[in-house]
């Protein structure tokens, strides 16, 4: 079977060169300078300024004017080693601290050596102490003076 072919096969293209030719053509009507022929309000503040800055012949920058790349800066290669070293070092990192390299031994002995450096012990409070605290604090207290 033979798929049928159409009849005009650059029919599609032809409009879509034409399409683009048309919106050229109607977007080129925009180009222009609107500046050319605008006027500066002789009652504006900044007139003066304007036309002076207007008529003034300056020169204008140029290449030569650019000035040249400092010397004392270390090569491009160089930020990328750095980088490079950086990242070696934390992947060194990674490795050395992952959970496969340590083990939890002798924990007894570290937990009665911290228990050492904390101190004595202190007795937690009893449930009776709190509140005849809070009480005698209250006993104690004196209102303000009326007014």
């Amino acid at each position: 079977m033979n798929a049928p072919r159409p009849l005009f096969p650059n029919v599609r293209s032809a409009v879509r060169l034409i399409a683009a030719c048309g919106a050229g053509a109607l977007l080129s009507g925009c180009i222009g300078n609107p500046l050319v022929d605008a006027k500066v309000d002789p009652a504006s503040p900044v007139a003066a300024d304007v036309a002076r800055l207007t008529r003034a012949n300056r020169d204008y920058p140029s290449f030569r004017d650019i000035p040249k790349s400092p010397q004392d800066l270390r090569p491009v290669a160089a930020y990328g080693r750095e980088a490079d070293a950086i990242k070696l070092a934390g992947d060194k990192l990674v490795r050395e601290t992952g959970p496969e390299t340590w083990t939890l031994e002798n924990t007894e002995a570290f937990a009665a050596k911290a228990r050492r450096d904390s101190g004595p012990d202190i007795q937690p409070p009893q449930p009776g102490e709190a509140e005849a605290f809070a009480r005698e604090l209250r006993e104690r207290a004196t209102p303000p003076p009326p007014r």
